[in-house]
């Protein structure tokens, strides 16, 4: 190439080259500006929009501030406070590369305005599209409150291809709350507040004095305010170390989760992510609990020693590279499963809420009924007729009712104790509090999955020989692919083999499923089996697999149960992790308070 070809480019080019790194639309800009209000000190944070963002952005913060010498550096490409060292090895803070004004302000209409606390006035600069307004680029003298003010004019105005982009203004102040609430999450001693189009989006005060000493409740009041309350009621406490990483933060119990991934928050260090190898490990943790197409609420913090992270790596620090990723991920999924196990039997709240929902009223009233104290009163048509289909006459044959022999005190066990089966699938139990609900085939299936999963890592599935085995036919993809993995599946207590061709006989299933739905069994293993591919061994996948095995057990579906096997099934999921869920995330019962009973029919 001939030398005379190459040239250095403008300044004003350079800047809105890095700009479509940077700034990729409205809530791009505003991140990197309250990112820096944060790494300022402020204590109040205020984002006001027009248009989303596009025609204005106002950033205000009451932080340390900038004298007139230190804004004009600040607009300047590469100059930054936050590495003293020079050293990208250890990186503190949010912002670092000394990037985010320039290039902003190379394609808007941008005044920077801040004054230092303690001193007798502020200062104030502009630029359009990368250029002072005012000759040499001083700063003028303005009347402003300690703190620093950023205003961003017409964005793109300098780049017009890249407004064509945009979406409308509402889908852009949705990106713009966003990137708001998670870093509000992670900062509970800020307050933050968004307003766009005069419509307050986010209101959050900073957490109270007190409530900050204790950082736990300080930050779940904040996720409470953002994910909602029901995150709040049902989250477990997350807190698990391993070589210098730390973990912290909360997660959301099996049966409160969502059908896309979008309430999973990460944080490394106090910056949000969108990290595959973190996303991928909470994935992993509750693969065994919920479906594959429901998705659990967690907000999840990493600490992790600055030399053992890369944050570096994308221009808008949304993704970051572990110099181990193993023992991050290990870390996860270990510390949710933990926390998990020692949830035991426990549903979220918002199971009953759902239950006492469908009893409310619906659609106006049915006829006046006596109530106690000898006056009328009118009772919901929607509770009528749900009560209707509940209470089942004592003498109809779905229905069971035996009272235990010296009637055991409820209050003894979280569950109660038994008190009828009805339609031979559901258990009902009283407690001191309440009624509990129990679908008996969710909750033989989860006491089965957890026990084939002890027996595989103990000693080995303990195995019963059919007395006639059974043959299942699969066609000849499916039968191979069985075929192969005959090994893996009889160390979890399934023994078959070729049986011709497409087929396969059943000769062993495990003990502890008794009689099994081995057509319906093999062939969702087969299924299953097409997703894993040949290279991940089951025993990557043994959650799955034994969900799959415990499925398809029919031992306590539609049967009818003493009293004894009713109040031993209580007993053993008082006494076993994870059954307050069955293998989907479905709940296996339905706790309702008297409380909440007598609500219902108007006694409190």
């Amino acid at each position: 190439m001939s030398a005379r070809l190459l040239r250095r480019l403008p300044t004003t080019l350079v800047n809105r080259i890095a700009a479509g790194e940077v700034v990729e639309r409205p809530a791009s800009a505003v991140k990197e500006l309250v990112e820096n209000a944060i790494d300022a000190g402020a204590r109040r944070i205020a984002v006001t929009l027009k248009e989303g963002g596009r025609s204005f952005i106002s950033v205000v913060d009451d932080g340390v501030g900038m004298t007139p010498d230190e804004l004009k550096l600040a607009v300047e490409r590469h100059c930054t406070s936050k590495l003293p060292d020079d050293d990208l090895t250890h990186i503190s803070t949010l912002g670092f590369r000394g990037e985010a004004l320039p290039s902003i302000a190379s394609v808007s209409r941008f005044t920077l305005t801040s004054r230092p606390a303690g001193a007798d006035s502020a200062w104030s600069l502009e630029i359009e599209g990368g250029t002072h307004v005012r000759p040499g680029g001083e700063p003028r003298p303005v009347a402003h409150p300690p703190g620093t003010r950023v205003e961003v004019r017409d964005l793109f105005f300098a780049t017009p291809a890249r407004l064509k982009f945009l979406k409308e203004p509402r889908t852009e102040s949705g990106h713009v709350a966003d990137a708001m609430r998670r870093l509000a999450m992670a900062h509970p001693g800020i307050a933050f507040r968004l307003e766009s189009e005069e419509r307050t989006l986010i209101d959050l005060a900073a957490g109270h004095p007190t409530l900050l000493e204790k950082a736990d409740a300080a930050r779940l009041e904040r996720l409470g305010a953002i994910m909602g309350r029901e995150f709040a009621d049902n989250a477990i406490a997350i807190d698990a170390n391993r070589e210098g990483f730390r973990l912290s933060g909360f997660a959301g119990l099996p049966t409160l989760n969502r059908p896309t991934s979008q309430h999973q928050y990460l944080f490394v260090n106090g910056r949000p992510v969108r990290d595959k190898l973190l996303a991928g490990a909470v994935r992993g943790a509750y693969q065994d609990f919920l479906a594959r197409d429901r998705h659990p609420m967690v907000a999840l913090f990493l600490e992790a020693p600055p030399e053992m992270v890369d944050v570096n790596v994308h221009p808008a620090k949304t993704e970051v590279r572990f110099r181990d990723a193993g023992i991050v991920r290990g870390l996860i999924v270990g510390a949710l499963r933990t926390a998990l196990a020692a949830a035991g039997h426990r549903a979220s709240t918002t199971v009953s809420e759902a239950a006492l929902g469908a009893f409310r009223p619906h659609t106006g009233y049915s006829s006046s009924l006596p109530m106690g104290g000898g006056g009328l009163s009118t009772v919901p048509r929607g509770l009528a007729e749900a009560a209707a289909q509940f209470m089942a006459p004592l003498d109809a044959p779905s229905a069971r009712v035996e009272m235990p022999a010296g009637e055991i005190a409820a209050g003894n066990y979280p569950l109660g104790v038994a008190r009828a089966q009805l339609h031979e699938t559901y258990i009902v139990a009283q407690t001191d509090q309440g009624v509990v609900i129990v679908d008996q085939h969710a909750a033989h299936e989860r006491l089965l999955h957890e026990r084939l999963k002890n027996q595989l890592s103990a000693d080995g599935v303990k195995r019963q020989a059919l007395l006639l085995p059974e043959v299942v036919e699969l066609g000849e993809d499916g039968a191979r692919r069985l075929a192969v993995r005959a090994a893996e599946l009889a160390e979890m207590g399934l023994v078959l083999e070729p049986f011709g061709l497409g087929a396969v006989v059943v000769r062993e299933t495990p003990a502890v499923l008794g009689e099994v739905d081995l057509q319906g069994l093999v062939r969702d293993l087969a299924d299953e089996l097409a997703e894993m591919g040949d290279h991940m061994a089951l025993k990557e996948k043994v959650e799955q697999v034994c969900g799959t095995l415990a499925c398809h057990t029919s031992v306590r579906a539609g049967r009818r149960l003493t009293v004894e096997e009713m109040n031993a099934l209580l007993r053993q999921m008082e006494a076993t992790p994870h059954s307050g869920q069955c293998n989907h995330g479905r709940p296996t019962y339905v706790e309702l308070k008297l409380a909440d009973i007598e609500r219902l029919f108007g006694r409190r």
